[in-house]
Protein backbone atom coordinates (compact mmCIF):
# COMPACT_ATOMS: atom_id res chain seq x y z
CA UNK A 1 0.00 0.00 0.00
CA UNK A 2 2.77 2.07 0.42
CA UNK A 3 3.46 2.11 -3.32
CA UNK A 4 0.10 3.05 -4.05
CA UNK A 5 0.50 5.84 -1.65
CA UNK A 6 4.01 6.82 -3.20
CA UNK A 7 1.82 6.86 -6.98
CA UNK A 8 -1.38 9.02 -5.35
CA UNK A 9 1.19 11.14 -4.15
CA UNK A 10 3.51 11.85 -7.40
CA UNK A 11 0.18 11.78 -9.27
CA UNK A 12 -1.03 15.05 -7.36
CA UNK A 13 2.23 16.67 -7.35
CA UNK A 14 2.39 15.96 -11.50
CA UNK A 15 -0.86 17.18 -11.82
CA UNK A 16 0.09 19.81 -10.22
CA UNK A 17 3.09 20.26 -11.96
CA UNK A 18 0.73 20.67 -15.29
CA UNK A 19 -1.03 22.90 -14.17
CA UNK A 20 1.56 25.73 -13.47
CA UNK A 21 3.75 24.60 -16.64
CA UNK A 22 0.42 25.78 -18.43
CA UNK A 23 -1.13 28.55 -17.02
CA UNK A 24 2.57 30.03 -17.57
CA UNK A 25 2.33 28.88 -20.88
CA UNK A 26 -1.14 30.57 -21.57
CA UNK A 27 -0.15 33.92 -19.49
CA UNK A 28 3.32 34.62 -21.38
CA UNK A 29 4.09 35.91 -24.91
CA UNK A 30 7.08 34.00 -25.84
CA UNK A 31 4.88 31.58 -28.23
CA UNK A 32 5.90 32.68 -31.70
CA UNK A 33 9.53 34.15 -31.78
CA UNK A 34 10.59 36.56 -35.61
CA UNK A 35 13.73 36.97 -35.97
CA UNK A 36 15.10 39.30 -38.65
CA UNK A 37 18.49 40.40 -39.95
CA UNK A 38 19.12 43.38 -41.46
CA UNK A 39 20.01 42.97 -45.19
CA UNK A 40 23.83 42.75 -45.54
CA UNK A 41 24.17 42.72 -42.00
CA UNK A 42 24.59 39.70 -40.11
CA UNK A 43 25.74 41.62 -36.67
CA UNK A 44 22.23 43.47 -36.46
CA UNK A 45 19.24 41.29 -35.58
CA UNK A 46 15.52 42.20 -34.94
CA UNK A 47 13.31 40.21 -32.80
CA UNK A 48 9.88 40.56 -32.19
CA UNK A 49 7.68 37.74 -29.97
CA UNK A 50 3.97 37.40 -29.37
CA UNK A 51 1.41 35.13 -27.53
CA UNK A 52 -1.66 33.42 -27.76
CA UNK A 53 -3.86 36.67 -27.00
CA UNK A 54 -1.99 38.69 -29.71
CA UNK A 55 -3.38 37.44 -32.99
CA UNK A 56 -7.77 37.33 -33.46
CA UNK A 57 -8.21 35.20 -36.40
CA UNK A 58 -10.66 32.22 -36.34
CA UNK A 59 -8.28 29.60 -35.93
CA UNK A 60 -6.52 31.13 -33.47
CA UNK A 61 -9.63 31.89 -31.33
CA UNK A 62 -9.45 27.97 -31.15
CA UNK A 63 -6.53 27.63 -29.81
CA UNK A 64 -7.57 30.12 -27.10
CA UNK A 65 -10.42 28.13 -26.29
CA UNK A 66 -8.69 24.78 -26.24
CA UNK A 67 -5.79 25.36 -23.48
CA UNK A 68 -7.48 27.20 -20.91
CA UNK A 69 -10.22 24.58 -21.28
CA UNK A 70 -7.17 22.14 -21.05
CA UNK A 71 -6.53 24.43 -17.66
CA UNK A 72 -10.33 23.55 -16.18
CA UNK A 73 -9.70 19.95 -16.99
CA UNK A 74 -6.75 19.89 -15.28
CA UNK A 75 -8.13 21.75 -11.56
CA UNK A 76 -11.10 19.46 -12.20
CA UNK A 77 -8.99 15.91 -12.77
CA UNK A 78 -7.42 16.93 -9.72
CA UNK A 79 -10.77 17.53 -7.95
CA UNK A 80 -11.05 13.93 -8.90
CA UNK A 81 -8.13 12.52 -8.46
CA UNK A 82 -8.00 13.75 -4.72
CA UNK A 83 -11.85 12.04 -4.01
CA UNK A 84 -10.94 8.93 -5.86
CA UNK A 85 -7.92 8.55 -3.86
CA UNK A 86 -10.12 9.34 -0.40
CA UNK A 87 -13.01 6.97 -1.76
CA UNK A 88 -10.00 3.88 -2.57
CA UNK A 89 -12.50 3.31 -5.65
CA UNK A 90 -10.58 1.48 -8.54
CA UNK A 91 -13.71 2.82 -11.38
CA UNK A 92 -13.33 6.19 -10.17
CA UNK A 93 -9.42 6.07 -10.47
CA UNK A 94 -9.51 4.60 -13.95
CA UNK A 95 -12.15 7.25 -14.83
CA UNK A 96 -9.83 10.33 -13.80
CA UNK A 97 -6.71 8.52 -15.39
CA UNK A 98 -8.24 8.70 -18.49
CA UNK A 99 -9.79 12.06 -17.97
CA UNK A 100 -6.26 13.31 -17.61
CA UNK A 101 -5.00 11.58 -20.84
CA UNK A 102 -8.20 13.44 -22.12
CA UNK A 103 -6.70 16.12 -21.10
CA UNK A 104 -3.32 15.78 -22.15
CA UNK A 105 -4.26 15.06 -25.55
CA UNK A 106 -6.67 18.29 -25.55
CA UNK A 107 -3.06 19.92 -24.51
CA UNK A 108 -1.56 18.22 -27.09
CA UNK A 109 -3.94 19.39 -29.94
CA UNK A 110 -3.90 23.17 -28.94
CA UNK A 111 0.24 22.80 -29.23
CA UNK A 112 -0.79 21.06 -32.85
CA UNK A 113 -2.87 23.19 -33.82
CA UNK A 114 -0.87 25.82 -32.73
CA UNK A 115 2.02 24.93 -34.86
CA UNK A 116 0.63 24.39 -37.90
CA UNK A 117 -1.60 27.74 -37.76
CA UNK A 118 2.01 29.55 -37.20
CA UNK A 119 3.57 28.01 -40.17
CA UNK A 120 0.76 28.43 -42.26
CA UNK A 121 0.45 31.88 -41.16
CA UNK A 122 4.17 33.02 -42.31
CA UNK A 123 3.65 30.64 -45.55
CA UNK A 124 0.86 32.47 -46.44
CA UNK A 125 3.12 35.95 -45.65
CA UNK A 126 5.86 34.70 -47.59
CA UNK A 127 2.93 34.34 -50.44
CA UNK A 128 1.99 37.61 -50.36
CA UNK A 129 4.99 39.32 -50.26
CA UNK A 130 7.44 36.94 -51.86
CA UNK A 131 10.44 34.97 -51.10
CA UNK A 132 12.25 37.76 -51.57
CA UNK A 133 11.06 40.10 -48.59
CA UNK A 134 11.37 37.00 -46.20
CA UNK A 135 14.69 35.56 -47.14
CA UNK A 136 16.19 36.55 -43.91
CA UNK A 137 13.52 36.13 -41.05
CA UNK A 138 13.72 33.35 -39.45
CA UNK A 139 10.30 32.31 -37.51
CA UNK A 140 10.69 29.99 -33.86
CA UNK A 141 8.72 28.97 -31.16
CA UNK A 142 9.60 30.48 -27.60
CA UNK A 143 9.77 29.13 -24.29
CA UNK A 144 5.99 29.43 -23.60
CA UNK A 145 5.54 26.97 -26.16
CA UNK A 146 7.89 24.56 -24.64
CA UNK A 147 6.12 24.94 -21.20
CA UNK A 148 3.39 23.84 -22.94
CA UNK A 149 4.87 20.75 -24.13
CA UNK A 150 6.10 20.20 -20.42
CA UNK A 151 2.61 20.44 -19.61
CA UNK A 152 1.06 18.17 -21.79
CA UNK A 153 4.06 15.47 -20.87
CA UNK A 154 2.91 15.88 -16.84
CA UNK A 155 -0.70 15.75 -17.50
CA UNK A 156 -0.40 12.67 -19.70
CA UNK A 157 2.20 11.12 -17.13
CA UNK A 158 -0.12 11.77 -14.30
CA UNK A 159 -3.25 9.98 -16.37
CA UNK A 160 -0.78 6.98 -16.44
CA UNK A 161 -0.03 6.83 -12.85
CA UNK A 162 -3.29 6.97 -12.01
CA UNK A 163 -4.40 4.11 -14.01
CA UNK A 164 -1.25 1.89 -12.58
CA UNK A 165 -2.65 3.24 -9.00
CA UNK A 166 -5.84 1.86 -9.78
CA UNK A 167 -4.48 -1.19 -11.14
CA UNK A 168 -2.17 -1.82 -7.81
CA UNK A 169 -5.64 -1.38 -5.74
CA UNK A 170 -7.33 -3.94 -7.42
CA UNK A 171 -4.61 -6.17 -7.12
CA UNK A 172 -4.13 -5.70 -3.47
CA UNK A 173 -7.74 -6.27 -3.39
CA UNK A 174 -7.61 -9.19 -5.14
CA UNK A 175 -4.81 -10.82 -2.58
CA UNK A 176 -6.92 -9.63 0.37
CA UNK A 177 -4.53 -6.60 1.47
CA UNK A 178 -5.36 -3.75 3.45
CA UNK A 179 -7.43 -1.40 1.89
CA UNK A 180 -6.66 1.96 3.13
CA UNK A 181 -4.48 4.38 1.57
CA UNK A 182 -2.85 7.23 3.57
CA UNK A 183 -1.62 10.24 0.88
Amino acid sequence: MARLGALLLATALGALLSFALLVAAVASDYWYVLEVAAAGNRTQRLSSHSGLWRVCEALHRAIMVVLPLSLVLVVCGWICGLFSSLAQSVLLLLFTGCYFLLGGALTLVGISVYISYSHLAFAETARQFGPRHVQHVRVGFGWSLALAWGSCASEVLSGILLLTAARALRLSRRRGGPHSVAV
